[in-house]
């Protein structure tokens, strides 16, 4: 199967590629005794999770490369120049 090259807003040109995401719930919280109590509605009984916890400390490093362009992708964001997460979602929905 031929998969279409499709160009970016950076110019780039990529391929496009199949993939499947599952729905999500995306939620907040906080540990409270050593449980996690998430913010509004309760999650159902048995429901999957994967946890991500900020550290105080947390740090990364880029290349110059990579820093130019996540500096440039933040003025984007700065400027408006971004795609509606409601257009991601669809798009991504499209791949299926």
């Amino acid at each position: 199967m031929r998969r279409p090259n499709l160009r970016w807003a950076d110019g780039i040109q990529r391929t496009r590629i199949r993939v499947r995401i599952a729905k999500m719930l995306i939620t907040s919280g906080r540990v409270v005794s050593g449980k996690i109590v998430v913010d509004g509605d309760p999650l159902p009984d048995g429901a999957l999770v994967t946890v991500l916890a900020r550290e105080a400390d947390e740090t990364f490093e880029l290349d110059s490369a990579a820093e130019a362009e996540l500096l440039e992708s933040i003025a984007e964001g700065d400027r408006g120049e971004a795609v509606p997460a409601e257009e991601v979602l669809r798009a991504l929905r499209n791949l299926e």
